[in-house]
């Protein structure tokens, strides 16, 4: 595998042979690197691993039929071929909601490996669109011990997000929030705010109820004794997805316990991880359904989420699956919220936080600084607090928790710690904005949350816009309708060369297409004096294009390369007298190509 400036000396030397300015003008080195490493805090707390995994999913294209048992036996033969090679058998087990194949291996095998035989199936078989492991998730947090205490995030005014500020103008009522999550218990201080979920856990080792999937979405508990998930030592039930529903619309004013940031909304909780973590094609089937959207066998969401909450997850560039997953939910309308992760490192190397289209936050403890085991970076929209339990334990967040350190045992309250608990503050006030304006959409909620955002009273580092203001929020969501849709154009072709190259405007977005590997799109957009131009190219998930920006004489100015289906990003300000044209060049390096699989979005401002 090339390193990554290996590779971007070879994409340097591509563009170069690509473009059509002067040959006498050189390329020059850029003023800052697009994938520079964030500033390095000390050793992570986590030891991020990838989980082996015994299933592989596989995405053919579309128009391929496989409806019977016979269809999917010729359907799936360069597959079982493949995993012959690698010494393994391969079987169907379900089409999941994304009209993606599960498929089981006879035995785990370390990712690595899986994503050979992937490899394998793409390459031999052209009917794929792509394959990829079924990558076990789990839960973004750091636990700890259980006491109860004041909810300083919401009101402390160092790190706390404004809350009762915003209490006065909404409490969430109306909006349904959906908790992606290990399921919930009914506690007595978030009961009345639980609707109807569904328990999309397959395997009956991982869901630890008896069963597979169903509708009862109640957390039987996750402990595992040393070992079983790679574990060193016992780890009782987390009730993870207890806490996390609680921090968003725990019972308020009743007299007991705590209250949830959108004290006045629903949560639906959706099931997706058990013991040692959750499949990622659960999860996707979880995430639709949670969106309103189909999945078979299962019965329709009757209460279809604005709000999806994801505190889980992984390292590693985001799969297609997930994706499309979120996609989906976004093309109904529906926020995605995920955590950032406990690894003290670049947000961008774990998912799904670095999936395009999801508010990704990290965490503050109590004195505004990036918690020490929070993941940051450039891909990261806002913070929030999920807390340091080093020095106190009541410097954590406060939430609903049940006492039973395996089966499930009485109600109770605990601290947590965690990029989890920091992700349910933003969901909560998604759902105080939603409350107040039902007509944002998922940009516009994005949008708002940023510009609203306070300034960091202690030290946050690539922590994107700020600290969550919810008060701020709820207003910045109130003030007058929804910010207009850029206007979409469509690539012209050709545009390939400078005399030849697309004129776009600020404020738009082109959709495009690499016809082919060879294929590169250049265009144009002239700047007035004093403006900054910032653009921002999306790929098909399963594509890795580039973006490049030169001034008028071919110099090359600033570039983004990042991997698969991530969001390039390249910036730059006219800080002359007089109106400046930029050429901004999409450029492929991997990936699909044509109508179907070489789409792309680029989007001036």
């Amino acid at each position: 595998m090339r390193s990554i400036h290996q590779r971007r000396i070879g994409r340097q030397a591509a563009i170069g042979a690509l473009l059509a300015f002067s040959s006498s003008l050189p390329l020059t080195a850029y003023a800052g690197t697009p994938y520079a490493i964030p500033e390095r805090l000390p050793s992570a707390p986590l030891v991020s691993t990838e989980l082996p995994t015994a299933r592989l999913i596989i995405k053919y294209r579309s128009g391929v039929a496989a409806a019977t048992a016979a269809d999917r036996s010729l359907l799936h033969r360069s597959a079982q071929e493949a995993a012959s090679r690698a010494g393994m058998r391969i079987q169907w087990l379900r089409t999941g909601a994304l009209d993606a194949h599960v498929m089981a291996l006879d035995r785990a095998l370390p990712l690595a490996e899986v994503r050979r035989i992937a490899r394998d199936i793409v390459a031999s078989d052209p009917s794929v669109a792509y394959a990829e492991p079924d990558r076990i998730w789990k839960p973004q947090f750091v636990p700890n011990d259980t006491q109860y205490g004041q909810q300083w995030n919401y009101f402390d005014a160092t790190a706390g997000i404004n809350l009762p500020a915003a209490w006065e103008k909404s409490t969430g009522s109306g909006v349904v929030v959906a908790v992606v999550d290990t399921g919930y218990r009914p506690h007595v201080d978030l009961a009345p705010n639980i609707l109807p979920g569904y328990d999309f856990v397959t395997e009956t080792a991982v869901a630890n109820d008896g069963d597979g999937r169903d509708s009862d979405a109640r957390d039987p508990g996750d402990a595992v004794p040393a070992g079983e998930c790679g574990n060193s030592a016992d780890e009782p039930s987390s009730w993870h997805g207890t806490h996390v529903a609680g921090t968003i619309a725990a019972v308020s004013n009743n007299g007991r316990g705590v209250a949830g940031v959108a004290f006045g909304a629903k949560v639906v909780p959706v099931r997706v991880l058990g013991k040692c973590g959750g499949y990622l094609s659960d999860i996707a089937d979880g995430i639709v359904w949670a969106s309103g959207g189909t999945v078979a066998g299962v019965p329709v969401n009757a209460n279809p989420a604005r709000v999806i909450n994801m505190s889980l997850g992984g390292a590693g560039e985001c799969d297609s699956t997930a994706q499309a997953a979120i996609d989906s939910a976004r093309s109904r309308r529906t926020v995605v919220v995920a955590a950032s992760g406990n690894n003290n490192d670049n947000v961008a190397n774990f998912t799904p936080a670095n999936c395009n289209g999801v508010i990704a936050v990290t965490a503050v403890d109590r004195r505004a600084d990036r918690a020490y085991y929070a993941n940051a970076g450039a891909l990261i929209a806002v913070a929030a607090p999920g807390g340091d339990v080093r020095s106190s334990t009541a410097n954590g967040i406060l939430s609903t928790l049940n006492a039973g350190a395996n089966a499930p045992g009485a109600d109770s309250y605990a601290y947590y710690q965690g990029t989890s608990m920091a992700a349910p503050h933003v969901s909560g006030v998604v759902a105080l904005m939603l409350a107040k304006n039902p007509s944002l959409s998922p940009d516009d909620v994005l949008n708002r949350l940023k510009s609203s955002a306070r300034p960091f009273a202690g030290t946050c580092p690539q922590c994107g816009a700020g600290l969550v203001d919810a008060s701020a929020a709820v207003d910045a969501a109130a003030n007058g309708a929804p910010a207009p849709a850029p206007t979409i154009g469509v690539e012209v072709e050709p545009n390939d060369r400078r005399e030849n190259a697309q004129a776009i405007a600020l404020g738009t977005s082109v959709k495009g297409t690499m016809d082919s590997r060879s294929d590169t799109d250049l265009y144009k957009v002239t700047v007035a004096p004093g403006v900054r131009m910032t653009a921002n190219l999306a790929p098909n998930a399963p594509s890795d294009y580039d973006l490049f920006v030169h001034d008028s004489d071919g110099q090359l100015l600033a570039g983004s390369e990042l991997g698969r289906g991530q969001v390039d990003t390249v910036s730059v300000e006219n800080r002359g007298s007089s109106p400046a044209t930029y050429y901004l060049r999409v450029y492929f390096y991997g990936g699909g190509t044509g109508r179907d699989e070489g789409i792309y979005k680029l989007s001036i401002d």
